[in-house]
């Protein structure tokens, strides 16, 4: 079987996900020792042998909804997002005082064309301003765009709220950041079973591990709590086009 957590794991939340993933299998009854850590996400989100993983709200509708089981969203507490949301923040370099049309007549990093913060979101966004990206930078990762950004070779990168205040905390370089704007709440990170797998059973244990998982893991990993948000509210967001690089 397989576990794996891996949308804000980096070496600081590591050991804490461990630790809920413990809480969760003790809660179950059985599962990976392990959280899978070394593997593709794609032949994780896939495979039959999934017992529980985290994916992208992009990936879901995308693909993987007819292929997986919605057990239950996350919720990271952001202020003015509903229980189970997230957003992008639109971030350039701190000292660049132009504003997003400005911004948009130089360099738009991003870090796939399936992610709903990276893309998505950050398209829409742009879209309802009459604003599109003169160039795009393709960076593989989140941190890798809030970089590029830094060091001046973009303009402006759209980074999940959740892992951009991760960075905040644990990285230096967001020092020479500043939020330009911020996208409309979407349906956040959803947790998914292979089909076949008791997916009320899970998010029953994932309730009793959330209860029983320290106060300094929780702030840590960002996490509040859990929410039910249904598959329809994920398939209802607008799949982006392709970037054209």
């Amino acid at each position: 079987m397989i576990a794996a957590l891996p949308m804000y794991d980096r070496a600081e939340t590591a050991p804490a996900h461990d630790r809920l993933w413990t809480l969760i299998q003790d809660a179950f009854g059985y599962g990976p020792k392990n959280l899978t850590r070394d593997a593709d996400p794609w032949d994780i989100w896939q495979s039959p042998d999934l017992l529980l993983a985290q994916t992208c709200g992009l990936p879901f509708r995308a693909r993987l909804h007819e292929r997986v089981t919605l057990v239950a969203t996350p919720d990271y507490g952001l202020p003015d997002t509903p229980p189970g949301y997230y957003h992008s923040v639109i971030v350039a370099r701190a000292q660049d005082d132009r504003d997003l049309a400005a911004l948009c007549r130089g360099v738009f990093a991003f870090n796939e064309a399936l992610s709903q913060s990276g893309w998505a979101a950050p398209l829409a966004h742009l879209a309802a301003q009459d604003l599109t990206p003169d160039s795009l930078l393709q960076t593989g990762a989140h941190r890798v765009s809030a970089q590029v950004v830094a060091e001046g070779r973009a303009s402006f990168a759209a980074l999940d709220a959740v892992s951009f205040a991760l960075m905040q905390r644990h990285d230096p370089f967001t020092a020479q950041l500043r939020v330009v704007e911020r996208t409309a709440p979407t349906p956040g990170l959803p947790l998914i079973t292979a089909h076949g797998q008791d997916a009320g059973r899970l998010h029953a244990a994932i309730e009793v591990a959330l209860m029983a998982l320290s106060p300094d893991d929780r702030s840590t990993l960002h996490l509040t709590g859990l929410t039910r948000i249904p598959a329809t509210s994920y398939l209802a967001q607008p799949i982006p086009p392709a970037p054209v690089i």
